[in-house]
């Protein structure tokens, strides 16, 4: 036989799977969720979440009384220095770990001792926070819808009321995010270009409209303290609030990434570059807004509906509203989005309670399906106090700072004891990684104590701050839970199974599609 006629070996078959589905088979996990969206489309999810026209406005008058002008302008900035940085260093555990349990999952895997006690926490803050920042959100919108009824069709604004369209829009949050991962991308990338053009709009309009406007010097340089309390410090410690809470939700990025495409790169990219165009586009508000304050009285009784229709106008304002409740619209959508994915993967490794309901995915559209009720029902139960606490948007507001900065610096605390053995992705900080997280971890510890306290003097049950009685509520149940039963089952997250285990998973979601 001639060396033409022996029979040549076979050249071996391409893997057919893309280099996400092989990390994620790495790290133990089937491609269950659809993989779809672009990079653009993380970084929308986490920039809508973020929402300056959602955050800022609704939480402007947490601003106006703790601190004032000087506080609202000069404390965005460095919040968002802060933030930036506790984003750099989760950035660079999510190129490590780009997984849709995310915060959990990092703490498990770079925990030294103790790792699943450490996942376990993690994930309890991150649900209490991604919880307490949905019910935030859509309460807060709701408050914002409330006053334009209210102008257009007499609707008063009371608690009640509300309450009501808050339950209203909780709703069709959830059944959007029924339709599938496509239309709340879609929504997500319409969502970005809305926020910028809006931004743009609304500070314009309050150029050019407001027939005054205040000076720089009370825009810079005004301090108003209407805390209650004596000491000015505290009050404009308590007024950075605004700021912290509206940065909260960019770990959305991070959930994302088991739907994103080249995930160990864009994850980090939307979590940062999400907190960078907000940084911009919340100061040029936060100065547009404020230098159109009329009637200061009348800003912190009706927060900036009432400086829209005090510097504009009826109609004008009412447009202004308008355009900032649908940016605060899409905020809400996209909370629930993150939300859900981190209730999914939670309890596709036991961790919550009834973890089968809520894991299940509906094969039709790959969408968690269960898990969005779960994440809307958690807000509105969070938020019920609101029926009858003026203050109760403002315990949700700390109670998503707690949870999810908390959530945020625990892998990056584990991180920095890992030393050189943490295997890094291909983003990350190179020598800046130390610092960096080091600076995130003292500001978080500083924040969580902080939005704890009471923000209004006296202490009454209108002004009381149930934020740590929620945190203890939660994390109580969490605890005992552990120790009870937890601890001699829960593993840390789970593998699902072997590569021809989560391929068959692959194939069966294929088929039923």
């Amino acid at each position: 036989m001639s060396v033409d006629d022996e029979p040549k070996a076979s050249a071996p078959r391409p893997d057919p799977r893309s280099d996400d589905e092989k990390r994620l088979h790495e790290l133990g996990y089937a491609q269950e969720l659809s993989r779809s969206m672009s990079g653009f489309s993380n970084f929308a999810v986490s920039f809508t979440i973020i929402s300056v026209l959602s955050g800022c406005l609704t939480s402007y008058t947490i601003g106006l009384t703790g601190g004032g002008p000087v506080v609202i302008t000069w404390g965005w900035l460095f919040v968002g220095a802060m933030t930036l940085l506790v984003g750099l260093a989760m950035a660079e555990v999510c190129s490590s770990y780009p997984t849709a349990g995310g915060l959990y999952y990092w703490a498990a895997k770079l925990a030294r001792t103790n790792g699943p006690a450490w996942s376990w926490f993690t994930g309890w803050f991150n649900f209490i926070g991604q919880v307490a920042v949905t019910a935030g959100i859509v309460y807060g919108s709701a408050a914002f819808l409330n006053a334009l009824v209210d102008l257009q069709f007499g609707f008063a604004v009371s608690l009640r009321h509300t309450f009501l369209l808050f339950a209203v829009i909780l709703a069709a949050h959830a059944l959007l995010n029924q339709f599938g991962v496509r239309i709340v991308a879609f929504l997500g990338n319409v969502s970005v270009w809305w926020h910028v053009l809006g931004v743009a709009f609304v500070v314009a309009v309050l150029v050019v409209k407001p027939s005054h406007h205040r000076s720089a010097e009370f825009v810079f340089t005004e301090f108003t303290n209407q805390t209650g309390w004596q000491y000015g410090a505290y009050a404009a410690l308590i007024g950075l609030l605004l700021s912290q809470y509206t940065f909260t939700g960019y770990d959305a990025s991070a959930h994302m990434t088991e739907e994103t495409r080249d995930a160990a790169r864009t994850g980090p990219r939307g979590i940062v570059n999400s907190i960078l165009v907000s940084l911009v586009a919340g100061w040029v508000l936060l100065l547009g807004v404020t230098f159109a304050i009329q009637d200061y009285a009348g800003a912190v009784a009706g927060g900036p509906a009432e400086i829209f229709i005090a510097a504009t106008g009826e109609t004008t304002g009412k447009v202004l509203i308008l355009v900032s409740f649908v940016a605060q619209f899409f905020c809400g959508m996209a909370s629930i989005t993150a939300n859900s994915r981190m209730v999914y993967a939670f309890s596709r490794d036991g961790a919550l309670p009834f973890s089968d309901v809520w894991h299940r995915i509906n094969k039709r559209t790959r969408t968690p399906t269960n898990a969005i009720w779960l994440a809307a029902g958690g807000a509105f139960v969070l938020a019920l106090p609101a029926l009858w606490n003026k203050t109760a948007y403002l315990a949700c507001t700390s109670v998503a700072v707690i949870g999810l900065y908390i959530a945020y610096v625990i892998p990056t605390f584990l991180r920095l004891r890992q030393g050189a053995a943490f295997k890094r992705g291909p983003w990350h900080l190179g020598r800046w990684s130390r610092p960096v997280g080091t600076v995130a971890v003292v500001w978080v510890v500083f924040i969580s104590v902080l939005f704890m306290l009471p923000p209004a003097s006296p202490v009454t049950r209108d002004t009381f701050n149930y934020a740590p009685v929620a945190v203890a509520v939660v994390l109580g149940f969490a605890g005992i839970w552990w120790l009870a039963s937890a601890r001699r089952w829960f593993t840390g997250p789970k593998v699902q199974g072997s590569a021809e285990e989560l391929a068959a998973i692959e194939h069966e979601l294929r088929e039923a599609g």
